[in-house]
């Protein structure tokens, strides 16, 4: 293991991501404010290949590294968020490089069109998961609807997913998966974040 698995959360970029869809996760997981151990978390991107790619939202966003440049073990965390091309083979690279991450026992987080591409790669056959709705990856015939739960975001045993309606919930779980703020923390973050509660404002004032 590197220092770097113990600070890289890598986050994979392709052409319509979804960029509101890990906007709480990247921001909070790059800055170092109420984090447990200050500086010790940050983000690179990870694409196909090394040219640009052009959000959801039109920004263009050049890859840090590529696929094949990525260990498991030089990271803590694969984030795959969602996008318009799950169910095509350009998704396969990185679908079969979250496997590659859970092969190695590393976390995996998937959000809304992510989650559909590991279903399609049999990911979620065997885990609890959830998505943007259970219709949605029935649709896709996958074989895990027994496994599907109807929550936010589901963490099992490292593998994160969630629907495209909770990018909040999606953060949370990867703080609490990587141990980037101590419980009672993350408690008055999502206060603040997900119930809209100002008294989480200033818990964190006080942390």
């Amino acid at each position: 293991m590197t220092e770097n698995s113990l600070t890289t959360v890598h986050v994979a970029v392709y052409d319509t991501l979804a960029d509101w869809e890990i906007g709480f996760l990247t921001a909070h997981v790059n800055s170092p404010a109420w984090h447990k151990s200050p500086g010790r978390f940050r983000i690179r991107t990870v694409g196909a290949s090394a040219a640009p790619v052009t959000t959801m939202g039109g920004l263009r966003v050049l890859p840090d590294l590529t696929l094949d440049e990525l260990s498991p073990g030089d990271s803590a965390m694969l984030v795959l968020p969602g996008n318009e091309f799950f169910p095509t083979e350009a998704f396969h690279p990185y679908a079969a490089k979250a496997r590659e991450f859970r092969a190695a026992g590393v976390p995996v987080a998937a959000i809304c069109g992510a989650t559909g591409g590991l279903a399609l790669a049999g990911m979620l056959d065997e885990h609890e998961h959830t998505s943007n709705a259970k219709e949605f990856l029935e649709g896709l015939g996958y074989g895990g609807d027994a496994l599907y739960r109807d929550e936010p975001a589901v963490n099992d045993g490292g593998l994160i997913t969630a629907g495209a309606q909770a990018p909040i919930e999606f953060a949370r779980a990867v703080f609490a998966e990587l141990g980037i703020y101590e419980p009672g923390v993350l408690d008055s973050w999502y206060k603040l974040y997900g119930e809209k509660n100002p008294a989480g404002f200033y818990e964190l004032m006080g942390a």
